[in-house]
C-alpha cells in the first residue's frame, strides 16, 4: 500500500519505507501484510458506517506521524497512466486475455480516457498563464 505526504515523522516503523522524496511530496511505502501493521489496523477499526468497519487514513496517517497530501489532479493523472501500463504489461492481465476475457472497455479505453483528462488540464493550465 503507498501513502502520499506532505510531512513525515523522523522515525517510521519498519514496516514503513520511504520510496521517493519530492519538493512537495513524499511517497511512502507500507507493507500491509506485516503482523505490526495488522495489530495497528485492528486497533484503529472502526465503525465508520452501519456495519461497514475500517479505518479511516486520517487516523492511520496520524498514528504514523504523517500528514497527508491532496496531490494534484495531474500528479493524480500521471500515476494513474503508470498503474494502467504495469497492468496492461502484467503476465496475470495478458493470461486473462489469452482465456478470453473481453470486457466492455478495455486497457486502451483507460489510457484514453486519462490521456484527454492530461490534454485538458494542460490546456487549462496554458490559458491560465496567459
Amino acid at each position: 500500500m503507498k501513502l502520499y505526504a506532505k510531512t513525515i515523522s523522523a522515525t517510521l516503523p519498519d514496516w514503513a519505507t520511504v520510496v521517493k522524496r519530492s519538493a512537495d511530496l513524499i511517497e511512502v511505502e507500507i507493507n500491509d501484510e506485516h503482523p505490526n501493521f495488522q495489530s495497528l489496523l485492528e486497533e484503529l477499526a472502526t465503525e465508520i458506517e452501519p456495519g461497514t468497519f475500517g479505518v479511516k487514513a486520517e487516523d492511520l496517517c496520524s498514528r504514523l506521524g504523517i500528514e497527508m497530501s491532496n496531490p494534484r489532479l495531474h500528479q493524480l493523472a500521471e500515476q494513474a497512466q503508470n498503474l494502467i501500463s504495469l497492468i496492461a504489461m502484467h503476465s496475470d492481465y495478458k493470461q486473462l486475455l489469452n482465456d478470453g476475457y473481453q470486457p466492455d472497455l478495455n486497457i486502451a479505453d483507460a489510457q484514453t480516457a486519462l490521456t484527454y483528462l492530461q490534454c485538458e488540464l494542460e490546456r487549462n493550465r496554458e490559458l491560465s498563464v496567459y
